[in-house]
């Protein structure tokens, strides 16, 4: 059934790009360390910024690629969606531009293909929300007389579709800070080799403070406690969106739990433990709950659609060297345990994430 749909899906593209599609799609892809990242874009030397630029020439595509297949086949009709379609055309696009840029040879090569991809990232800077955008548009069209079963294959897919993109989206933007001339104090592109989890913690706190201010005009206390001199080697920006969004959801339960009570709201305690092996983050109030979260490739942890769509807590897995035990970093929410809108099939379009 599923092969049927696929071919159906891919006769829409064009007997030549559809070959190409499924040809890279079917290739296999290089996972990339964080360890090897580092170490790699230590040295931005030449050489290395055009081995760099050879590897993403060959490994883009077949990750967009494959994305294009996934795109073409999802179920209830999902793929065929104005929203869904335009993504499908931006990978489409985006494909195309990598395939058809020649062999990079020297650096004159690489700065023009580090200037292509740039604009690949830009190109997919809105493909969350219009996958959002899209699954709203099949809500629409659902019979609300049939079970769907939770849509599951469709959280499947969104959480494979993410992840997968924050992985292309971290392998182009590594390389193209790399060219940076004036990079900041301790950080190797994307990745900060001595980031404070308590900085960040304390940062997307705020943020997510802010927006509980601008929904309800008040918003409870947030207490963090850990060590301020604690750092490990990280990508900021990933780890910043993962407490923002679970602390949000927090701040936003805990602030209903008492919208209409006389009593005050109690604080959400963040706090950060170092161990050997271990990064623990906790933001508790009363209730804690914890969830596996999935692998990335890049050998980053993300999490999933379902978490990020109301579900109380987290594990993250942080793994930072294949020699070494996976770090983990475990975010814990109160009260979201009494309502869980990931059981919702009218919670898929609120999964909005910037890779």
């Amino acid at each position: 059934m599923a092969g049927a749909a696929r071919k159906k899906a891919m006769e829409t593209l064009g007997k030549g790009m559809t070959e190409e599609v499924q040809r890279w799609g079917c290739m296999k892809q290089n996972g990339v360390s964080l360890r090897y990242m580092m170490e790699f874009g230590s040295k931005p030397t030449l050489r290395n910024l055009l081995i760099s630029a050879q590897f993403l020439h060959k490994e883009l595509p077949i990750r967009i690629a494959r994305r294009v297949m996934d795109l073409e086949t999802l179920p209830y009709g999902l793929s065929n969606k104005p929203a869904v379609l335009k993504v499908r055309d931006w990978y489409l696009d985006s494909f195309r531009d990598l395939r058809s840029f020649p062999e990079v040879k020297d650096p004159n090569d690489e700065t023009e293909f580090t200037q292509m991809i740039k604009a690949i990232k830009v190109r997919h800077n809105n493909v969350v929300p219009m996958m959002a955008l899209g699954v709203q548009q099949l809500k629409k069209g659902l019979d609300p007389n049939v079970d769907y079963d939770g849509l599951d294959e469709i959280h499947e897919f969104l959480d494979r579709f993410y992840m997968s993109r924050i992985g292309i989206r971290m392998l182009i933007g590594q390389h193209v800070e790399l060219h940076n001339p004036n990079p900041p104090l301790h950080c190797v592109g994307c990745i900060h080799t001595k980031m404070s989890p308590l900085e960040v913690a304390h940062n997307a706190s705020e943020d997510a403070r802010s927006v509980c201010f601008r929904e309800y005009g008040c918003a409870p206390d947030i207490k963090i406690y850990g060590d301020p001199d604690f750092t490990f080697p990280y990508v900021p920006a990933h780890l910043h969106l993962m407490v923002f969004e679970l602390v949000k959801n927090s701040l936003r339960a805990v602030q209903e739990r008492y919208l209409d009570s006389d009593k005050v709201a109690p604080p959400v305690r963040i706090i950060v433990a170092d161990g050997i092996e271990d990064v623990t983050i906790k933001s508790m109030t009363i209730l804690e709950l914890l969830i596996q979260l999935q692998w990335l490739d890049t050998g980053m942890a993300f999490p999933s659609a379902a978490c990020m769509l109301g579900i109380s807590g987290a594990i993250f897995k942080l793994s930072l060297w294949k020699d070494m035990e996976p770090m983990r970093i475990s975010i814990c929410l109160g009260w979201e345990i009494h309502r869980n809108p990931c059981l919702e099939s009218e919670a898929l379009g609120a999964y909005i994430v910037e890779g």
